[in-house]
């Protein structure tokens, strides 16, 4: 994981690239329910989000792909209300690419903790994700995944989305 100084345009303070399995989200059959991915993060500098970044290991099949950015509580692993949402149609040719989400600018400060979450009505796509080792969870934040039916979901510390966070000063 690095964390970066921003400058005048937009570019990566956080930024987890490694991809060792991959966390599926959509309608997964025989199930009756869509499945969502999503990532928690502490923000290493202030300024303006105007994109995320995930990368799509796989894309099995196109659809529209939602984002929504939330405040997050990592003492109680609650969302807060979204303030920020986005969509972005994805097909299969964005398999094995960084897949970026434009934000409107969106301010976030130092040190404080954010998520995102991804969900696809009719798409299915394999986000990459880090599996960490045993003795070794990620500090920065954590992987989540939940269902349409329960949005409640499931943390864990020891993996975790391959993801960019940009901002703009």
């Amino acid at each position: 994981m690095e964390t970066k100084k921003h400058s005048s345009h937009s570019r990566p303070v956080l930024s987890q690239a490694q991809n060792n399995t991959t966390l599926w989200i959509g309608h997964l059959r025989p199930h009756s329910h869509d499945r969502l991915a999503g990532q928690t993060f502490i923000c290493p500098s202030e300024g303006l989000v105007n994109n995320i970044q995930v990368y799509a290991s796989a894309v099995t099949q196109p659809g529209e792909v939602a984002l929504t950015l939330h405040e997050f509580d990592p003492s109680t692993n609650t969302w807060g209300p979204a303030i920020g949402n986005t969509s972005r149609p994805v097909d299969k040719k964005d398999g094995t690419h960084w897949i970026r989400f434009e934000l409107e600018p969106i301010a976030l400060k130092k040190d404080a903790t954010y998520g995102f979450r991804l969900q696809t009505n009719d798409g299915i796509v394999g986000i990459g994700e880090a599996a960490s080792g045993n003795k070794h969870p990620f500090t920065f934040g954590q992987a989540w995944n939940g269902y349409s039916s329960n949005d409640r979901g499931e943390f864990f510390r020891y993996f975790s989305l391959a993801f960019k966070v940009e901002l703009c000063a």
